[in-house]
């Protein structure tokens, strides 16, 4: 077994809440790497010996980011539509509908690549653990191909057949979410994890919702939601209901649904690069954290309502405009995405926990929204292994 060192941190971010701290902060730590886990944490004056060493002099170190929303396979481009709303233009969901055609087109090297190239991406800025979304294809065919291919790449596979309802079942909606059940759901169920649904004006009712969550729930796949993006409406509630880990957006939420998510076990998952592309209202965080709602920050990489795939800049926006603290914008990028995703062996640094790390070119948390839009990413450990390096 051969062990790796990273000592003189300055601060470590563990996530291993005390009643003073939920980040867990130590100064002046080491941690102890091991088959690709995290076996020893605490003072560098006390560190064993090593096989390996890292010395941080004396920067930060945080957990490894944990992006819990993402669509990043797909094809095309829609650099105009995002012009076009800068412009005045209000954002709809039906844009989905042009990647929907490009993505159908792209071959299956196309869209691997594409998707590697923004895994690339994303661990240049720390995210070691992607959930990805299916949801540019919207036929049997195209699905399963798009949920096989996430599957290449990461463990968090969710099939998204009820994205929108494609162009050639326009005015028969209740058809779509019979073939997305049905057909589709056989085709792309053994190659995910999870099921969601867009319950929301333009896209999908409550009634449908239920209906494409409920099965996904009986053939084994656990439910997450995009609901509360474009206006109120019951999303959230069915969410909790059904038990999903996750609803995702909540840019409008009733007092009901703060009181309900507070009280329940879904994590809700802010996704801050939306507001910011679509000039829609930011969502009042901190209106959540105290009524007691776990949330999450992820970044929905899409080429519509958000594309970017940085973490970092995701944090910086919760701090300036959703009313976070460095911290608590940071705990949900990490610990946070963790809990969206039913995982206890992300989002914190301790023994038995995967060795997901991130070194910043900082002294502490605080930069990754005190320095937004800086790089600062230094080196990135993906299950103890260096699988990034700033120059």
């Amino acid at each position: 077994m051969t062990a790796s060192l990273i000592t003189n941190i300055g601060e470590l971010t563990t996530n291993v809440a005390t009643p003073a701290d939920r980040c867990g902060t130590v100064h002046d730590a080491a941690v102890l790497i091991a088959d690709g886990l995290i076996s020893w944490v605490g003072s560098s004056s006390d560190a064993p010996a090593a096989d390996a060493v890292v010395d941080a002099g004396g920067r930060a170190v945080i957990p490894g980011f944990v992006d819990s929303h993402s669509h990043i396979v797909f094809g095309g481009d829609r650099a105009a539509e995002f012009e076009a709303r800068m412009a005045g233009e209000k954002y709809a969901a039906g844009g989905i509908r042009s990647t929907v055609a490009a993505t159908r087109q792209a071959s299956d090297d196309e869209l691997r690549a594409r998707v590697r190239g923004f895994i690339d991406e994303m661990l240049a800025q720390g995210t070691t653990t992607v959930e990805i979304k299916s949801g540019y294809g919207l036929d049997v065919e195209t699905e399963q191909r798009l949920v096989r291919l996430a599957a290449e790449v990461t463990e968090e596979v969710t099939f998204l057949g009820a994205h929108v309802v494609p162009a050639e079942y326009a005015g028969r909606a209740d058809e779509y979410v019979e073939l997305v059940v049905g057909a589709m759901m056989d085709a792309c169920a053994p190659h995910a994890t999870w099921i969601d649904v867009f319950c929301e004006t333009g896209a999908f009712s409550v009634a449908q919702s239920r209906r494409v969550l409920e099965a996904g729930i009986a053939r084994g796949l656990k439910p997450r939601m995009h609901a509360g993006q474009l206006g109120p409406g019951q999303g959230v509630q069915l969410a909790i209901e059904l038990g999903a880990a996750s609803v995702d957006h909540g840019t409008f939420l009733t007092d009901d649904d703060v009181a309900a998510l507070g009280a329940s076990d879904t994590v809700l998952t802010l996704l801050p690069g939306v507001e910011f592309s679509t000039r829609q209202p930011y969502p009042d965080a901190r209106r959540l954290i105290d009524a007691g709602v776990t949330v999450a920050i992820a970044c929905d990489t899409n080429p519509g309502s958000s594309f970017t795939s940085s973490m970092p800049f995701c944090i910086a926006v919760a701090v300036r405009d959703m009313g976070m603290t460095p911290a608590e914008a940071v705990w949900a990028a990490t610990a946070g995405g963790a809990a969206a995703l039913q995982r206890s062996d992300i989002g914190v640094i301790a023994p038995g926990r995967r060795a997901d790390l991130v070194l910043l070119d900082a002294p502490t948390r605080v930069h990754l929204a005190y320095r937004p839009g800086v790089p600062l990413v230094r080196q990135v450990w993906k299950d103890g292994v260096s699988v990034w390096r700033k120059g």
